[in-house]
């Protein structure tokens, strides 16, 4: 059953300014799940939505091998192919689907303007910002070594693989606190590899953490290589790094995970839409809606609590949802 009643407003083909803008009713920025469902909801409900992929076609499941968790798939399928699947859907529904990055946004007028990195401006009626967020690394050359052969940067989306394994969490704050706890009820052993001799986490979170039996938090160390044949085997880190007593100590785990946060990809879109402090697109809650009538955010860039694929989509439904009610209340 369809939310949309498709007859509410007219499927038309985007129209050419004078100026050489090309103005259109729906224009989704990302191509992660937020952005394809989103423009599948929208491609439905006739709002020709043009959607521009990003840096990253089809965002941060591109780079994980096998997904477990996301309903449908009984057997587990790929990251890039589940995005594959959600490009073809989009597609088939008439998803004008594009390259290109988007480099600056003016949202000051009732239509919303965006220029993206071949020069080409967009004039959109409203705009869906699903640019996600990106996970922040150490800068070691093994994390691109071992890119889907046992570095994570999400313990819910790839613990499930580890269970009954060692592995590592990078990290000190909520995040890993979160994590190492999440992977202790999987895993044989947990090691929480922290630069400081402090836990940045919240009291309760490092209760958490000092109760759990089978986490070892390995105090001022830093990682600074991995090593394994065929995928992760150990991590080389530094203890007390730069003090007459630094060790350089090898530890056996199967799975290495960071955890020192993410980054939203939001910059673009700041001089106009609110966000928290770390940068994260902020929503009316219950809704995609930002602070700009006519501008929505999904997926990854207004969520720093799940993160998951799952939940993405479902925002992304929930955008197109809110653009197609925003213009028909404005006929």
């Amino acid at each position: 059953m369809d939310l949309f009643n498709p007859l509410d407003i007219s499927n038309e083909e985007p129209k050419t300014e004078a100026s050489g803008t090309e103005k259109v009713k729906c224009l989704i920025v990302g191509s992660g799940p937020a952005g394809y469902t989103a423009a599948i909801y929208a491609a439905r409900a006739n709002l020709s939505p043009v959607l521009y992929t990003g840096l990253q076609m089809g965002g941060q499941l591109t780079t994980t091998t096998e997904v477990d968790n996301y309903p449908g798939f009984p057997e587990g399928v790929s990251g890039p192919d589940l995005m594959e699947h959600f490009r073809k859907q989009a597609s088939r529904f008439g998803t004008d689907i594009r390259f290109g990055i988007a480099v600056k946004a003016d949202f000051s007028g009732s239509v919303h303007r965006l220029t993206f990195d071949d020069g080409k401006e967009v004039a959109a009626d409203t705009v869906i910002i699903a640019t996600g967020a990106t996970a922040r690394y150490l800068g070691i050359d093994a994390e691109t070594r071992y890119a889907g052969m046992g570095v994570s940067a999400c313990a819910t989306c790839d613990g499930f693989f580890y269970r009954g394994k060692d592995v590592a969490v990078v990290g000190g704050g909520d995040t890993a606190a979160e994590e190492a706890t999440y992977l202790a009820g999987l895993c044989n052993k947990v090691y929480m590899v922290v630069r400081r001799n402090v836990l940045r986490a919240s009291k309760a979170m490092q209760e958490r953490v000092l109760k759990t039996s089978n986490i070892e938090i390995l105090w001022e160390h830093q990682a600074i290589d991995l090593y394994g044949e065929n995928g992760v085997e150990g991590v080389v880190l530094v203890k007390k790094k730069g003090t007459p007593a630094e060790e350089i100590v090898r530890v056996k785990i199967d799975g290495f995970f960071l955890a020192i946060g993410h980054t939203p990809n939001s910059e673009v879109f700041r001089d106009f839409v609110t966000t928290n402090e770390n940068g994260y697109i902020i929503t009316i809650p219950g809704t995609s809606k930002t602070n700009v009538p006519g501008v929505f955010a999904a997926g990854d860039v207004q969520d720093p609590v799940y993160r998951q694929a799952i939940t993405a989509a479902g925002s992304g439904c929930m955008a197109a949802i809110d653009a197609e009610r925003y213009l028909i209340e404005k006929q």
